[in-house]
């Protein structure tokens, strides 16, 4: 590497030491270098920052519909409370990591920023105030130095240059001497040339040692002086290399979940659900509840009397007529003991009772009091597992029923049975603000700044509908993605 000085024009540098003219910008160019690296730092940790929230994002929604799934599936009891206590882990991870991003960007990330902004201040004219000192401080020392080293070169140039002319005029004249046609006038010349060539050569040698001796006698206060500036742009240095290491380590401290006391918590009360899974204590739950526990009304012989053949003619007369009240439908067992949440009153046509009969069962759960037979025909299509723990089964299986999840046509991936019915809306070209990776046949994937079409409106679990450009149709989270202005 060679450098140059302003002061020393001609001044080849022969080596690449520090000492030699020009060299010390590596080291005022490692200021500047030191402000790039506290951007690379900041958009380091805003990066992790970014991963760490998008992180936290997916396990809740991960939990969100997992915790739906397992609580509205077959399973039960302490096994299912077991199953459940993944999800709850996964929300409370997801606050630790959401913590963890705030820790990155509200401390790590700031305190970069406001210390960069005190250690280096720009000038008016661009570059920072700091590489102008160093600069200037260089160039003041080495400027006596390289002026002398320059009058060094200059009369080592002409020594050289004297040692040649008087080699030549040597050489001339004992070729003189053997030319029988030379006269003696012209002898006398070649011979004066080379009596002034060595007096040339003399005094050249002469001033390239004093010069050389000067460069020697200025030498040890340059190098003082260089090393004076030097010390200044290390200590400048020393203290962004400590502050890194300073802030190094508390980045360590915020990503290492593993010596926080809530963090170990979450797995030593996981470990604790899953250990309390208790097979015969599920079995004889279920037994209880959907066995042969369950109470009965066994049939008993009734006598006849008046006012019960009044009842069954009022009953007659019910189905008579052209609507058919159910009310107050309680099922036996456990369900007794909560009569208002699971009796329902249900306003039917005569005519459409016997249709509706093979698809749908009175007697099944109902979230809310009140609701029709075609919005609880609509609600089962919207379950989000395959089917509910409290599903009647009719007396006659079939593939051939409408409402029947399992049917050949959907086996055959035709159709998804855990999509949801959503109302159709005016499509709208949005853009992924993140990378998605589909988890499951009927999901999207994208990069982000990809843009797709929005078919339908967000759902209950936070899902949309959407078309990529590829004409690939399914779903995606409805938070990672932002309309197109």
């Amino acid at each position: 590497m060679s450098g140059s000085y302003d002061d020393s024009v001609g001044v080849e540098v022969s080596s690449d030491s520090f000492w030699e003219v020009g060299n010390y910008k590596r080291t005022v160019k490692r200021i500047d270098d030191g402000h790039r690296l506290c951007n690379d730092l900041m958009n380091c940790i805003h990066e992790r920052a970014r991963i760490e929230k998008v992180y936290a994002q997916q396990l809740t929604e991960w939990a969100k519909r997992w915790k739906q799934l397992v609580e509205k599936g077959p399973q039960y009891g302490t096994v299912e409370r077991a199953w459940c206590a993944f999800m709850s882990e996964a929300e409370k991870v997801s606050e630790l990591h959401l913590e963890v991003k705030g820790s990155l960007m509200n401390e790590d990330f700031e305190k970069i920023k406001n210390w960069q902004k005190e250690a280096f201040h720009k000038q008016m004219m661009g570059g920072f105030k700091e590489t102008k000192e160093a600069e200037d401080g260089f160039r003041k020392a080495q400027k006596p130095w390289a002026k002398k080293l320059k009058e060094v070169e200059a009369a080592k140039k002409a020594y050289h240059a004297a040692c040649k002319e008087e080699k030549l005029a040597v050489s001339r004249e004992t070729n003189s001497k053997a030319d029988p046609a030379l006269n003696p006038e012209q002898l006398k010349k070649l011979q004066d040339k080379v009596e002034r060539s060595k007096q040339d050569v003399l005094k050249t040698k002469e001033k390239y040692e004093k010069s050389l001796k000067e460069l020697d006698n200025a030498t040890p206060q340059y190098m003082e002086n260089m090393e004076q500036v030097f010390e200044q742009c290390q200590q400048f240095e020393e203290k962004r290399l400590r502050f890194f290491r300073e802030v190094l380590l508390e980045v360590q401290k915020h990503l290492d979940l593993s010596n926080l006391a809530s963090y170990k918590n979450i797995y030593r009360e996981l470990e604790q659900n899953i250990k309390t899974a208790d097979a015969v204590e599920d079995l004889r739950w279920f037994r209880a509840n959907q066995g042969p526990g369950m109470s009965m009304n066994w049939p008993q012989f009734e006598e006849w009397s008046a006012d019960l053949n009044r009842t069954l003619s009022r009953r007659e007369k019910k189905k008579a007529s052209d609507g058919v009240t159910l009310t107050g439908i309680n099922q036996t067992g456990d369900q007794v003991s909560q009569p208002n949440k699971h009796s329902s009153s249900l306003s039917v046509q005569s005519n459409t009772v016997q249709s509706v009969q093979s698809s749908y069962n009175p007697f099944e759960d109902e979230e809310d009091t009140g609701s029709t037979v075609s919005e609880k025909e609509d609600n089962k299509i919207k379950n989000v597992s395959s089917y509910e723990k409290n599903q009647s089964y009719p007396t006659d299986w079939s593939d051939e029923e409408s409402n029947n999840p399992f049917s050949s046509t959907d086996a055959n991936g035709d159709t998804n049975p855990f999509d949801e019915d959503t109302s159709p809306a005016m499509e709208v070209r949005v853009r992924a603000l993140y990378d998605y990776e589909g988890q499951e046949q009927d999901e999207l994937s994208f990069k982000a700044g990809d843009e797709l079409t929005k078919m339908e409106n967000e759902d209950e679990q936070g899902w949309c509908k959407g078309r990529l450009d590829n004409g690939q149709v399914g779903l995606y989270p409805a938070n990672y993605v932002e309309p197109i202005q």
